[in-house]
């Protein structure tokens, strides 16, 4: 029987962390990457391959696909995390904190694609989850950068499922809304129609279902699992 292999991205803590347990937990060979030592760490605890590494390194995520082929021979699931960019008032931030956010938000997810897509051709299947955010969709001037560069992601994860889904590779974005990793005050918290934050878990096993077979129909989509915050429909 072959056993899947999953790479997650800023694996190391909080939804990319949880994610890596639920997938181990699944069965799946995981090999993560973090900035720090940490995914490392967790790595060698589920009885997979870490490294240190960022998603804005170009050289770091090559060298993560290339490690984990050589290692296992395929990849079946990617989750591209990441962390949080840069912030501050819409016409205050810098050029160099777009193209930060660039490499960050957009460019990593495009990177890995292209190194992980010939890997999945060949299977003949593959599926690729990307961490987004519910302000993809509904800007928040709060979190300006993360806003309008998510929103490009949503774009590209469907135009991306259009062009290879007839080679059985699925994209999907998973929207998380605030999240028990991010704190919150009251008056954000009753804004919320579940009255409190998601926990890590929920968005892990929103993310593990889309890379299974059981959501085999399911690609090009934003799937928002943010207690209800959105209002859009």
């Amino acid at each position: 029987m072959t056993v899947k292999v999953a790479i997650i991205t800023a694996a190391g803590r909080g939804m990319g962390a949880a994610c890596a347990r639920e997938l181990a937990a699944q069965g799946y060979t995981v090999a993560l990457m973090s900035p720090s030592g940490s995914a490392v760490t967790l790595a060698q605890e589920l009885g997979g391959w870490g490294m240190a590494g960022s998603v804005t390194e170009p050289a770091d995520l090559e060298r993560l696909v290339k490690e984990t082929v050589g290692r296992y021979g395929r990849v079946d699931a990617l989750i591209n995390n990441t962390g949080h960019p840069p912030k501050g008032d819409l016409l205050d931030i810098s050029d160099e904190s777009w193209h930060i956010g660039l490499d960050m938000l957009l460019l990593n997810v495009v990177r890995m694609a292209r190194l992980v897509t010939p890997v999945m051709q060949q299977q003949g299947k593959g599926a690729i989850v990307n961490i987004s955010t519910f302000a993809a969709f509904e800007p928040s001037l709060a979190f300006p950068v993360s806003s309008s560069l998510r929103a490009a992601l949503g774009s590209f994860a469907k135009l991306y499922a259009d062009r290879y889904a007839a080679d059985g590779i699925r994209m999907n974005n998973v929207l998380p809304g605030y999240i028990e990793s991010y704190p919150i005050g009251e008056e954000t918290r009753q804004k919320i129609p579940l009255q409190r934050s998601g926990t890590v878990t929920e968005i892990a096993q929103t993310a593990v279902f889309l890379l299974s077979d059981a959501a085999g129909y399911i690609t090009g989509q934003n799937i928002r699992v943010d207690g209800g915050i959105t209002r859009s429909v």
